[in-house]
């Protein structure tokens, strides 16, 4: 057996020392070319690895998006859903809105009308008062205050001095004051006595308030005398509590001391209308 294996080897060495160095050295090339084929594959290999790593984390990057997205998606279509109902009520709602300034606008342009109606009948009383009345003494004012007609009168027109007994010339003013009254039956008249801050105490007069009571009822009894319908007179008394101006000087309390008629039309369909309107306005206005 040793000999064998002693044989072996030797015939081993033998083969081996037959081997050319050219054949050797194409040996020792292809191997080490195949060793850098193999180096070479080994990198790829690890770039395509490293590569499928940053795919699959892009891979699941994408997907989460695309979840996102479909999430997005959903809430987008919800989202319309909702805004396709809040338009319609929206839409709803705005002509709604649009159907109240309508009304609104037609309740204004009617309450315009009324005013301007209103306004068309003061100018022509204040035309006739003035026509009839006259404006030639400075005693004598015709004007309109907040929307209505008056008469302003001084006392020394009306009345002797100190006393609520009218003067002659009375009867000729009242007379065509009466004349207006009767053409407008459809006219009230308010007869206002004023008086200046000196105390007045007469007979059975006991001060102010008495003397501009008994003043304004002396022209209501007068216009009555004229054929003036009762029924649209008015007699009231304000003393010496709305001057017109201080009563410092004696002329200022003579410009004090007066008389003043409002005339104020019985338009009684006007102002229901407007004071219904403007209830309405308010009400809807509130809500």
């Amino acid at each position: 057996m040793k000999k064998i294996l002693i044989l072996a080897i030797s015939s081993a060495l033998l083969l081996t020392s037959c081997v050319s160095k050219k054949k050797y050295a194409d040996l020792e090339a292809k191997q080490k070319n195949t060793q850098d084929l193999l180096n070479t594959a080994t990198v790829k290999l690890n770039s395509c690895l490293t590569d499928k790593t940053a795919a699959l984390t892009r891979v699941q990057s994408l997907e989460e998006r695309l979840a996102e997205l479909k999430r997005t998606n959903q809430d987008l279509i919800q989202s319309s859903k909702d805004l396709t109902i809040l338009t319609k009520q929206g839409a709803t709602n705005l002509e709604k809105s649009l159907e109240s300034l309508k009304e609104k606008d037609l309740k204004i342009s009617r309450l315009q009308d009324a005013l301007n109606k209103k306004d068309s009948v003061t100018l022509a009383l204040v035309t006739s008062l003035k026509k009839e009345v006259g404006l030639d003494d400075e005693d004598i004012q015709i004007n309109v205050e907040k929307g209505v007609v008056f008469i302003s009168l001084s006392d020394k027109v009306l009345f002797r001095s100190g006393s609520y007994n009218l003067s002659t010339r009375a009867n000729e003013i009242l007379g065509k004051v009466a004349t207006v009254i009767n053409s407008k039956p459809n006219f009230e008249a308010l007869v206002e006595g004023h008086t200046d801050n000196v105390p007045y105490k007469k007979g059975v007069l006991l001060d102010n308030w008495d003397l501009s009571a008994k003043r304004a009822t002396a022209v209501v009894r007068k216009l009555m005398e004229l054929g003036a319908n009762p029924s649209q007179l008015i007699a009231a008394g304000r003393s010496e509590f709305v001057p017109l101006v201080d009563n410092s000087t004696a002329e200022n309390r003579s410009t004090n001391r007066r008389t003043k008629i409002y005339v104020l039309p019985k338009i009684d369909q006007f102002y229901e209308m407007i004071e219904t309107e403007l209830e309405t306005l308010s009400t809807e206005g509130g809500q």
